[in-house]
């Protein structure tokens, strides 16, 4: 096994959990799940499949990430960054596990992952680029980012290498599951486009792809008028990035998220502006 701990973070993920954990046998030596508050057989899997559960009260993700950094006594030499929904793949085992030798003396201290979407069972092979991000690294030199959308690992010294093989993320339980999502993360993406125009987000240098793409929409997205952005972003995934052939499954995947999903988030930023309301304490996804 690889002297790696994977840390996974739960709510409600019996579905998803077995999938995970199993995708990580015979690789991670050690497993830790931080659970916040399931109602459902979460823990109980997790412990069946040979997970350690902790379980801590939900703010947003990276604040729950770091908490599992800090109180969960990982003494492995690396550390792995999977969610509920996310899969490892043989080939991608084996991959890590060779960079993981290959780097443990110099100063690569991270490991970049990109994922093969899939939704409502399809593979989305023409969404491949939409997700990408660093999620294995050296202990201690690794933390995410304290934001509440699009949070990224940043490492405190080093540099970061990109994995050929990729991971499987499952996005979707069914359309009421995956709305409600939606409407979750466009709360906390308003918290963070107003924290990132008045000045107060944290910044940290990422790799340079995942800058890039920060860039663009901080830099462009969000300069573009107001419910009009999102209908470029639509065409540009759905027509220009070749979504469509990815059949129905496409279509669904590209109105929802970049379309829907965009709009949505628009909504919420105009409503603010004119109500100036406080914004609510954030809680974990309610099923």
């Amino acid at each position: 096994m690889a002297d790696i701990t994977a840390v996974v973070l739960t709510k409600n993920e019996e579905k998803n959990l077995p999938d995970c954990l199993r995708s990580m046998r015979g690789f991670a030596r050690r497993v830790v799940v931080v659970d916040s508050g399931s109602t459902d057989a979460t823990r109980d899997i997790a412990r069946a499949e040979g997970a350690e559960v902790f379980e801590h009260p939900f703010e947003n993700y990276a604040r729950q990430f770091n908490w599992a950094l800090d109180n969960t006594g990982i003494d492995t030499a690396w550390t792995l960054r999977l969610d509920a929904d996310e899969r490892l793949t043989p080939a991608l085992c084996a991959e890590l596990e060779a960079l993981m030798r290959a780097h443990a003396s110099d100063d690569v201290n991270g490991i970049v992952m990109r994922a093969w979407m899939y939704f409502m069972g399809r593979k989305l092979a023409h969404a491949k680029d939409m997700k990408r991000k660093l999620m294995v690294f050296k202990t201690g030199i690794g933390r995410i980012e304290d934001r509440n959308m699009d949070e990224h690992t940043l490492l405190s010294r080093g540099t970061s290498v990109l994995a050929q093989e990729r991971f499987l993320h499952y996005d979707y339980k069914d359309m009421s599951h995956y709305i409600n999502k939606l409407n979750w993360y466009a709360g906390r993406e308003v918290r963070d486009y107003f924290a990132h125009f008045e000045g107060t987000l944290e910044q940290g240098a990422l790799d340079s792809t995942n800058q890039h793409t920060r860039n663009r929409k901080f830099g462009l997205y969000y300069r573009l008028p107001m419910f009009f952005r999102c209908w470029l972003l639509f065409i540009y995934s759905y027509v220009f990035k070749l979504g469509f052939l990815d059949g129905k499954e496409g279509f669904l995947y590209h109105y929802m998220y970049h379309r829907w999903y965009r709009t949505l988030v628009d909504a919420k930023i105009l409503e603010h502006q004119r109500t100036g309301a406080p914004f609510e304490p954030l809680e974990s996804l309610k099923d």
